[in-house]
């Protein structure tokens, strides 16, 4: 007696080579990159006390409809806060633009993403850089990193999120 095992599985290959001869199977891709897309980058990985450090954040829009909206946070990582004697703060920021840089506001831990200038077009980016200030005072030879997460909304009504997106460390060394 033959089984109903392999005449179901017969069938399913026979259907599985008809779609494939004629174009119809689904075929392997790979995976859509992130519809936006935040990196960090440093002008330097150290400083010494009293010293600054540029931390540049890009935000990208790889979807094909604006982004209208982001909202940003920035933390302190773990290992950082363990190091109470590292003194240090943002004291600037800057948006690129084609014209040139100009100021922004909302340097502190939340809502950064007005800083980005949006509507940010498809395929575009916006950088914004924070100047980090390490105080005069600040103890050495430690790290500061930082991370991020965000949200951006696009004029098509989706939205996505990401993070944590992690910044280079900047290594404090004693002068």
């Amino acid at each position: 007696m033959r089984s109903p095992l392999k005449r179901g599985l017969g069938l399913s290959a026979t259907l599985a080579l008809v779609l494939a001869v004629f174009g119809l199977a689904p075929s392997a891709s790979a995976a859509d990159p992130a519809s936006a897309e935040l990196t960090f980058a440093t002008d330097s990985a150290t400083t010494t006390p009293g010293g600054t450090v540029n931390l540049s954040m890009t935000i990208t829009n790889n979807k094909t409809y604006d982004v209208w909206f982001v909202y940003q946070t920035i933390e302190p990582t773990w290992l950082t806060t363990q190091r109470p004697d590292l003194k240090y703060g943002f004291t600037g920021c800057s948006l690129a633009t084609a014209a040139g840089s100009t100021p922004c506001s909302g340097t502190g831990p939340a809502d950064l993403g007005t800083n980005y200038g949006a509507t940010i077009p498809p395929g575009q980016s916006r950088t914004v850089t924070l100047t980090l200030q390490v105080a005069a005072d600040s103890g050495c030879n430690g790290n500061i990193g930082f991370y991020s997460y965000f949200y951006a909304e696009f004029s098509d009504s989706t939205n996505t999120s990401g993070g944590p997106v992690y910044t280079p460390e900047t290594r404090v060394l004693c002068a």
